[in-house]
């Protein structure tokens, strides 16, 4: 996939380097959605006008009323909706400004601002974006769509630590409830997040404010296949 890439000039010249989703791809997107909802909204009416004609259905009402609205009209609300899922899937790229002292992410209307010398080791894991600190626990964890060499080499290029893989990954655990060892009032919440993942899994916002939840009472966590495995940074 490509990303956009650009230079800007920060404050007392400092190089930073911008990277995010290209312009061609977002609208790509959204033409995609609308031309999308749109063909399903057409569709709508003669699955309505099918369903009533069956003795015996599910959705009977909403088919009735659905039969009942004009099929121009049915196109349009679904093109309404994909223009809405593009405005979600907009809000939720995440875009990198990177200098030589701090990186910014910003990504679901929200922002956050690292310093350099806070951030110990940068690397990708799975589709996630992950910088730890110097003690081993996680700044912060932001799903990432953006090219994988284009990060990199951003990283690099502003001397940022990089790594290959977790150097971490040998001391997760596997999650069961009434873990022993863990922090007073972690395992109530790996048990409420637990119930999240499981239902609506990992991109639930349920589910990531109880890994920030975690991360105040020193627990990362990472997900595989809706299970948790935990570690607690400093004890191997």
């Amino acid at each position: 996939m490509n990303t956009d890439k650009r230079l800007e000039q920060g404050p007392h010249d400092d190089r930073v380097t911008v990277l995010a989703e290209p312009a061609r791809t977002t609208a790509g997107i959204y033409v995609a959605l609308v031309l999308a909802g749109a063909g399903l909204g057409l569709l709508v009416a003669p699955l309505a006008d099918w369903l009533l004609t069956l003795p015996w259905a599910p959705m009977q009402g909403p088919a009735e009323l659905a039969a009942s609205i004009p099929a121009p009209a049915l196109s349009a609300a679904g093109a309404v909706a994909g223009l809405l899922l593009g405005l979600v899937i907009q809000h939720e790229q995440l875009t990198l400004r990177l200098s030589d002292d701090r990186v910014v992410l910003m990504s679901r209307g929200r922002e956050h601002t690292f310093r350099r010398d806070a951030v110990a080791t940068v690397f990708r894991d799975g589709k996630h974006l992950v910088l730890l600190g110097h003690d081993g626990g996680e700044l912060t964890r932001q799903d990432c769509a953006l090219n994988a060499a284009h990060v990199t080499d951003a990283f690099t290029a502003h001397g940022y630590p990089w790594a290959d893989t977790d150097p971490y990954q040998q001391e997760f655990r596997r999650w069961v409830p009434d873990t022993p060892g863990l922090p007073e009032g972690a395992n109530a919440i790996l048990k409420a997040r637990q119930k999240s993942l499981e239902k609506k899994g990992a991109a639930d916002d349920d589910v990531r404010e109880l890994r920030e939840e975690l991360a105040r009472l020193g627990v990362v966590v990472r997900d595989e296949k809706r299970r948790q495995y935990w570690r607690v940074p400093g004890r191997a």
